[in-house]
């Protein structure tokens, strides 16, 4: 056979698309040529794969013209994984029918490294390219043997977890598999980032006393899917309770499950072995770079912090001392929920939709508004610290709350305490009746939902509506605020186990958007 087929994924952000890596070998002069716009890592694919084919037994064709296609020919690739299939479909095309058994590639995947001997090693971004090949109807897969598992999420697809390519060979052709050393996992270094999530389980809302505002709040925002902005001096307890969110989540649902866990296989995590059913929860550092927060990075664009905390948490603790183009750039995974990162011809979209919280002190120092008096931060360094606070990014935030010191001594305030497992129980109530109001549409919270949307099919009554449009007369809330206002009040309605908002409903959404007193009652239930 002069001319073979097999194929492989390129993916573009979490987009799959489906490659032909097609194979000639024909008369001419000697030489192995790769075209279809391959990166460096690709391009010295023909020397580790002519290695590999060689070391594995198998001839490569040194007296023949080789010319390798990875066709849509316009389409960017980059990664190691194309490895398998140039080798696949060069020894294909290499077979000489007289004398060898044909090696079919029809309806099959091939994704994996190889070495100089022959043996596969496992890449990044496995199951989110076997979820592409699966909705192109492929259905036989071959990955390396330690991310068998993680392809094998992919419901009806038939998962061949190879050591080599020897073994890939000999399956293709219906013979004894050979035997071959297991193949190496990822290095216990790749895994540290990745531990520690146990740790979040731990903590309980029973922990935080006199704080009852702030909790009822980081309820409703749990319950909706919304963004939340604590303020308050050092100690208030803000971490405590950012880090206790995750706690107050349900579980996530199958496709919401796959979806992570596919973000998490492109980020370079460890192979996945079971779908992530915990809401994830990330805090990365105020130093930490606009790559590793929005996504991006050198060679392929990897997703950041706020992908990998899809459906869960994303917590910035001292938000303001993060840097202006993290600031800036979190615009966009705010409100649609994405993130897209550019490079001249390369556009790569990540998955955004966390819950996220951010916390800041007052001042730089954290010793305003303490009771202390203790504060000597200059005017404009106090000025500087809050613009960050202020403008495009807080109006994409919905809910704002001021976090104060708990009261010292003993009282009503410090005893009334709810736990994680209570309000965790009203959480996923509240969701349950989101998805049955919005079963059919592209969202499932009511801080996912458009406002042209809600405002068609799901109005607020003519009284909130007018009281709601007084406040963005009066210059109290933007217009992109009363949207939130009417997200926050459906979800504060679905708390409180109500078929649609009322008024008092409304009043709440308002005091939690503005950073207004809550009702007495709402504090006394929350602790």
């Amino acid at each position: 056979m002069a001319v073979a087929t097999s194929r492989t994924i390129a993916l573009q952000g979490a987009t799959g698309h489906l490659i032909d890596v097609q194979v000639d070998v024909s008369p001419g002069m000697v030489a192995t040529i790769l075209v279809g716009r391959p990166d460096a890592a690709i391009s010295e694919a023909r020397d580790r794969c002519r290695m590999a084919v060689s070391n594995s037994g198998f001839a490569w064709p040194t007296t023949r013209r080789t010319t390798i296609l990875l066709s849509p020919a316009d389409l960017p690739k980059r990664g190691t994984h194309f490895d398998l299939a140039i080798a696949v479909a060069v020894l294909a095309a290499a077979v000489d029918p007289r004398k060898d058994a044909p090696i079919p590639t029809d309806d099959a995947l091939f994704l994996g490294e190889l070495t100089l001997a022959g043996a596969l090693r496992p890449v990044p971004g496995v199951l989110p390219m076997v979820l592409a090949a699966a909705s192109h109807g492929i259905r036989r897969v071959f990955v390396p043997e330690p991310q068998a598992a993680e392809a094998a999420l992919v419901p009806d697809v038939a998962v061949f977890g190879m050591r080599s390519l020897a073994q890939v060979v000999a399956e293709l052709r219906g013979v004894e598999v050979p035997e071959a050393p297991p193949v190496a996992a990822e290095s216990g270094s790749r895994l540290l980032s990745w531990r520690g999530q146990e740790r979040l389980e731990e903590g309980d809302l029973a922990d935080l006393v006199g704080v009852g505002e702030a909790v009822y709040a980081a309820e409703v925002a749990a319950a909706g899917g919304h963004h939340l902005l604590l303020r308050g001096p050092k100690g208030s307890g803000k971490t405590t309770l950012a880090e206790r969110i995750p706690s107050i989540l349900p579980d996530l649902d199958h496709e919401e499950a796959l979806e992570l866990t596919a973000i998490h296989s492109l980020a370079g995590g460890p192979a996945a072995t079971t779908l992530i059913r915990r809401p994830p929860y990330l805090a990365p550092h105020h130093g930490a770079s606009q790559a590793s927060i929005l996504g991006g990075g050198s060679g392929r664009a990897r997703p950041g912090a706020v992908s990998r905390a899809h459906s869960g948490v994303l917590f910035l603790d001292e938000f303001p001392l993060f840097s202006s183009t993290v600031v800036q750039g979190l615009r966009e995974p705010l409100e649609s929920g994405e993130v897209t990162i550019a490079r001249g011809e390369e556009t790569a979209t990540f998955p955004a939709r966390a819950m996220v919280v951010l916390a800041a002190n007052p001042c730089p120092c954290g010793e305003r508004d303490s009771g202390t008096g203790a504060c000597t931060c200059p005017s404009v360094k106090l000025r500087t610290y809050q613009e960050k606070l202020e403008g495009p990014v807080a109006d994409r935030v919905d809910i704002l709350r001021d976090v104060r010191p708990p009261p010292r001594g003993s009282g009503p305030a410090l005893t009334a305490v709810t736990t994680s497992a209570e309000a965790r129980a009203r959480v996923t109530a509240a969701r349950r009746r989101q998805a049955e109001r919005y079963a059919g549409a592209s969202w499932r919270l009511n801080g996912h939902a458009p406002g042209a949307a809600l405002r068609a099919a799901w109005p607020l009554d003519d009284r909130s509506a007018r009281w709601v449009e007084q406040h963005v007369d009066d210059g109290l809330l933007t217009r992109r605020g009363a949207t939130r206002v009417h997200r926050l009040a459906w979800t504060v309605a679905d708390l409180a186990g109500s078929a649609e908002p009322r008024r008092q409903h409304v009043d709440v959404a308002l005091a939690l958007r503005l950073g207004d007193p809550l009702p007495a009652e709402l504090v006394e239930r929350a602790g």
